[in-house]
């Protein structure tokens, strides 16, 4: 038994005006069907990739762990590090044929050559460890084998021995913070997947979808001088405005598990010095969740944006989401459409209160005066200052 919550449970509500956050193929804001209307949403992977590469002094870069890339052409920046490190361009293109043909990346057998081994079919993510570790035992193999044959081959032999997978998994953090966070899928014979500990919703409206389309022109200064008329260009694009509901969920003993390379039946037997990490890490996801926006359209709209609402809960049952409070879309030609949508959220949760009790701790922050059942309001500091003492102070009472 022990303290440490088994779920942070994060909501927010966010407004946006004249915005386009998130499009589609077509260049359009992404909707969502929900309930009774179409609403406008902001889908998961834009608000992780925002989190994940936000400049601030909350970012996750400024934790001081090993983080990773996203990238199709990790393969070419290997070859190009290895040639900084003294390998001639032909042994370094080998020995990243050599880790293709064993399986680095996706699996064996593909064996991939020339430029078509520089790339990837889809975005990988690498941990900036698993990096340097793979380039450093390439560069020390090629010492040893000078010819490109031998020493294609014997990086391939190397990356198929019986450990050395589970030597890449077990360095601490190898795979890169992001991996710790939003996990991994990997098809390669190398590298490991990982799973997710930290699960992010779709963002939608609480109302039904407000869009316009912009017309505009862009005027050429140099033909305005001279006295003609008309402009450079005509253009159009949507834009979207509304209050949006977002969701997301801290599985907190994964994130220890991930964080400090213990399997996740043990992550309750750590000392709090172990927890330390996953609770700087969720104190500043919070703060990334609550004041970092997407950044689509970031010059003509200005789509800056922090939390009017959070509400943060804390407890060891199942997660549940309160986008059920929107089910049906609020309706937008009344007033105060935010302090309707926190009582719409509050009202919610005293219903699956009375429903199935309150098991979790609760605190939130608002900029309404408004009441959030059995929840204490605090300021962003406070609040985020609470769920890192909550994960740090969990103390094992027997297992």
């Amino acid at each position: 038994m022990t303290t440490l919550p088994r779920f942070i449970q994060i909501h927010t509500l966010h407004n946006y005006p004249a915005a386009l956050l998130n499009r589609d193929d077509a260049g359009l804001a992404k909707r969502l069907p929900y309930g009774n209307a179409i609403r406008t949403r902001i889908s998961s992977q834009c608000l992780k990739r925002h989190w994940r590469v936000a400049d601030d002094v909350f970012s996750l870069s400024s934790l001081g762990v090993p983080m990773a890339i996203r990238s199709r052409e990790l393969p070419r920046q290997m070859r190009d590090m290895m040639i900084a490190q003294g390998m001639t361009e032909a042994l370094a293109q080998a020995a990243v044929e050599g880790m293709r043909n064993a399986g680095f990346l996706d699996k064996a057998g593909k064996s991939p050559q020339g430029e078509d081994a520089l790339s990837t079919g889809q975005a990988v993510l690498l941990g900036k460890a698993e990096r340097d570790y793979l380039i450093a035992k390439c560069v020390a193999l090629g010492q040893e084998h000078t010819e490109i044959k031998a020493l294609k081959e014997a990086v391939a032999a190397w990356l198929k021995e019986k450990d050395e997978k589970k030597n890449i998994e077990a360095m601490k953090l190898g795979s890169g913070l992001e991996s710790a966070l939003f996990g991994r899928m990997v098809t390669s014979d190398v590298l490991t997947s990982r799973d997710a500990a930290v699960y992010v919703a779709h963002a939608f409206t609480v109302h039904e979808a407000q869009v316009e389309n912009d017309y505009f022109t862009v005027v050429d200064d140099l033909l305005r001088e001279s006295g003609e008329l008309g402009s450079a260009g005509i253009f159009d694009t949507e834009l979207a405005s509304g209050l949006y509901y977002g969701y997301v969920v801290v599985d907190v003993p994964q994130l220890v598990a991930n964080l400090e390379g213990v399997k996740i039946e043990d992550c309750f037997k750590v000392s709090a010095d172990q927890r330390e990490l996953a609770a700087k890490v969720v104190h500043h996801l919070l703060h990334l969740i609550a004041t970092v926006s997407p950044g689509a359209k970031r010059g003509s709209t200005a789509p800056f944006e922090w939390a009017k609402l959070m509400l943060v809960e804390a407890g060891d049952w199942q997660p549940r989401s309160l986008a059920g409070a929107f089910q049906n879309a609020l309706n937008t030609d009344g007033d105060k459409i935010r302090e309707r949508a926190v009582g719409q959220l509050a009202d919610e949760l005293q219903r699956l209160d009375a429903a199935y009790g309150a098991p979790s701790e609760r605190r939130f922050l608002s900029v309404d005066d408004c009441q959030v059942p059995g929840a204490e309001r605090l300021p962003l500091a406070n609040l985020t200052q609470w769920v890192q003492d909550r994960i740090v102070s969990g103390a094992v009472q027997g297992v």
